[in-house]
């Protein structure tokens, strides 16, 4: 068993375990398989500059073109956008255009339209995704785990009986298999309309 340790630690060995520098593993095996997405600096990037920006991001959307916001859908008084961080390919998110933050706060047109917008969007993932099924909900407030906490939206997360491994959970990893703008495309254009 090899050890890493500092560019200074000096070779040393303990029992059955081996203590090397780092610096002699430069472009050596050393066992793990690197997933490289560089595609996602951009969106790691731009999320540190939506940080610093006071405008909720789900009320800056429906000003961008769909394709800028990611927006598969528009109704009334809601739309469709992709997550920007999507937990698989496909992920959606129902806002309504309103700013509120809670689903009691909704008006019943609102709910009515955010209900019909999520079957649709279950109907068109299911064609263009091929997934067996989905995870739908929503997080109402920071506690309970909404990133964005001050504007309501709903989740729907296309699921394949094969989606998940131990990479998100060991590794914190998540390998998307499709780049966002494809799978924008594609939703929208099956979007009835």
């Amino acid at each position: 068993m090899t050890i890493e340790h500092g560019e200074d630690a000096a070779p040393a060995s303990i029992d059955d375990v081996t203590v090397e520098r780092a610096a002699g593993f430069a472009a050596v095996p050393d066992g793990y398989a690197r997933l490289w997405t560089p595609h996602r600096m951009a969106y790691i990037q731009s999320h540190h500059v939506e940080e610093s920006s006071d405008e909720c991001p789900f009320c800056r959307a429906p000003r961008l073109t769909d394709e800028q916001a990611l927006i598969v859908a528009r109704g009334e008084l809601a739309y469709v956008v992709l997550n920007l961080y999507p937990y698989n390919s496909g992920h959606v998110l129902v806002c309504p255009t309103r700013h509120i933050g809670l689903y009691d706060e909704a008006t019943e047109a609102e709910t009515a339209e955010i209900a019909a917008l999520t079957q649709t969007a279950m109907r068109v993932l299911r064609e263009t995704m091929r997934c067996d099924g989905f995870n739908i909900g929503m997080n109402q407030g920071r506690l309970a785990g909404a990133g964005i906490a001050e504007h309501l939206h709903q989740h729907i997360v296309p699921r394949w009986s094969a989606d998940a491994n131990f990479m998100p959970i060991i590794a914190g990893t998540k390998a998307m298999p499709r780049l966002l703008g494809d799978v924008r495309d594609e939703i929208a254009a099956a979007w009835p309309r």
